[in-house]
């Protein structure tokens, strides 16, 4: 690995689910996470790190450590478990192999000492920009259970009929000398978000597409702008009835604040990296010319 992290960056990310769930609360029914207060939908950091995780795992063959691995008896790995199956001796060998511990972090015992690694990679939980519907979805099963062997089983689901959630993540440049993260490392997690997310073909998370993806990569250390995730939203989004929306056709997103705020810190950024989904209407052409804009390149 070459080419560490230096400078910080910081990454808005936004994607949509349709008629489905996008992280479901296991003590609660297992229903899609609600701000009741507002009516929009959390995702936790979790999910979209989980996601980034798969993707790397099985698309391009990277070693994971955080991952769901049972045993002969069927109980779940620990973590001196995976320690054991990757013969890791050392915390260097541990950054050097798995990709999630010098994205994400992890805190784990090697030769019983406790070892802390602060990931670099941090996203806030990821929140709706329209209030959601909550829709419980009924059906039935073909086969029967054997408490019901005469007819076919009812079953249910909670779903969302559309949200469009926004997530905001910072790539600390100190931490990322800890860990060892390098551009080909952030390359590889620009790629996990996009199409990962994309091949979530799960019955619950079918219908995912990723829509934007900017990182705002900074010329200083220590600085950056912070909360670009409240500087976009919904155009005109008062004068529509937000939980009908059902396509991300049906809306135009709001980047005039986005863009007045990159605009004037424009002498501090160094480049932005950018992917937008061709289906999105957005204007960002406010964007003043002297800001270097490259095409992320999704392998």
């Amino acid at each position: 690995m070459s080419n560490f992290m230096k400078n910080r960056s910081e990454i808005l990310f936004l994607y949509d689910i349709k008629d489905a769930n996008p992280n479901g609360d296991p003590l609660d029914e297992n229903k899609p996470r609600i701000d009741e207060e507002t009516g929009i939908n959390i995702v936790t950091d979790v999910r979209l790190k989980r996601t980034i995780r798969d993707y790397l795992m099985n698309f391009k063959n990277e070693e994971i450590f955080i991952r769901e691995i049972r045993n002969e008896e069927g109980k779940l790995k620990t973590k001196e478990d995976r320690l054991n199956d990757l013969k890791i001796e050392s915390p260097k060998e541990l950054i050097n192999k798995c990709i999630d511990i010098r994205l994400f972090g992890a805190t784990t015992a090697i030769k019983n000492k406790t070892i802390t690694f602060t990931g670099p990679v941090q996203f806030n939980f990821g929140r709706s920009l329209n209030k959601v519907n909550l829709t419980f979805v009924k059906g039935t099963t073909v086969m029967p259970s054997r408490e019901a062997k005469g007819q076919g089983t009812f079953t249910g689901m909670y779903i969302l009929p559309y949200s469009l959630i926004c997530f905001y993540g910072i790539i600390n440049e100190n931490t990322a000398q800890h860990t060892q993260l390098s551009e080909d490392d952030v390359n590889l997690l620009l790629e996990a978000m996009w199409n990962g997310t994309k091949n979530l073909i799960s019955r619950s998370k079918i219908g995912q597409m990723p829509r934007l993806l900017l990182k705002v990569n900074y010329k200083e250390e220590n600085y950056h702008l912070g909360d670009l995730d409240k500087l976009i939203k919904i155009k005109d989004i008062d004068n529509i009835q937000e939980e009908k929306i059902r396509d991300i056709g049906d809306i135009e997103l709001d980047a005039s604040k986005l863009v007045e705020t990159l605009n004037i810190n424009k002498e501090k950024i160094e480049s932005i990296d950018l992917k937008i989904d061709e289906r999105v209407r957005i204007n960002l052409e406010g964007l003043d010319t002297s800001i270097k804009i490259n095409s992320i390149s999704l392998n």
